[in-house]
């Protein structure tokens, strides 16, 4: 299979992991920055151009690894590989459902999957009232977009919680605010979907300074296995958004599994150090039974 490989690095190591094994397996793969692709509409088919070449019809499958700071042009490049028949591991809808997160948890809640108690609101006068419909007087309080725990802010009471959410609407910056779980404590479970089951799963745990728990802000990992429960929730997750690979986090309630995010490019360095499984060869297998 002729496969393509979006991303603006080869050094980054989930590019060169994918690379690697896609070649390994016999297929010819190319690593191409989407931000040098263009898209040219127009009877009778538009075209994909990376730079000035024609790269329509050339792949099979793609492998999007569209990064945050480049997501409304990369959703446009896979749109239209889509619509030019190509397969990819991730849909351009699922990529954007999966970026926003308001658009997540409208989804998800849609489709029966269970979240936190999530708010959405710009109503300044009413705020102190609406915080009244989350449980709890600690919240934790998110921007629309963000990775690696980048964004997320814990207000450890209301008086600091609207402060907070004043601030960020003045610069125009819309937040979510969720109910606080406080028996989670500082951990949080990623699980890594793969076509229709889950390859890996590992927990994370914050290193005691910061209630986050992911890599990026110093947290531990550990491999796990998920129960039955929590292993279909991050299965109809991934599928109901549009994502044949997909990190699910989810986060242990007294009330069961919760979904807390959905990772349409998660990382592999941090999962597959912590439990030795080849997820990017699980990957090239998943493209090989869905793009063929």
């Amino acid at each position: 299979m002729k496969i393509l490989l979006l991303s603006t690095s080869g050094s980054l190591y989930s590019t060169k992991r994918l690379f690697n094994e896609a070649s390994r397996r016999g297929h010819y793969v190319r690593i191409v920055d989407h931000t040098q692709c263009s898209v040219l509409l127009g009877q009778p088919q538009s075209k994909l151009f990376f730079g000035t070449e024609d790269i329509t019809t050339f792949f099979d499958a793609a492998i999007p690894r569209i990064g945050a700071s480049h997501t409304e042009h990369g959703i446009a490049i896979v749109n239209q590989f889509e619509k030019n028949g190509g397969y990819t591991i991730a849909s351009s809808i699922g990529i954007l459902r999966s970026r926003n997160k308001l658009l997540t948890m409208q989804h998800l809640v849609e489709n029966n999957i269970p979240i936190p108690k999530t708010l959405y609101t710009q109503d300044d006068e009413l705020l102190k009232e609406q915080l009244d419909l989350l449980d709890g007087e600690q919240y934790i309080i998110k921007f629309l977009e963000g990775t690696h725990g980048l964004g997320v802010m814990l207000a450890e009471s209301k008086k600091s919680a609207i402060s907070i959410i004043e601030s960020m609407q003045s610069l125009r910056k819309p937040v979510l605010i969720q109910e606080f779980i406080k028996e989670s404590n500082g951990e949080d479970i990623r699980a890594y979907v793969v076509g229709n089951k889950v390859v890996a799963a590992m927990k994370r745990s914050s290193n005691g300074q910061d209630f986050r728990s992911n890599v990026h802000r110093g947290g531990s990992t550990l491999k796990i296995d998920l129960t039955p429960q929590e292993t279909q929730i991050a299965i109809k997750t991934a599928q109901c958004l549009g994502l044949d690979v997909a990190g699910i986090d989810m986060i242990r309630s007294s009330r069961g599994p919760l979904v807390i995010e959905a990772n349409s490019t998660a990382g592999l360095e941090g999962i597959e150090g912590a439990t030795k499984i080849n997820i990017a060869g699980e990957i090239i297998k998943q493209i090989e039974i869905a793009g063929r």
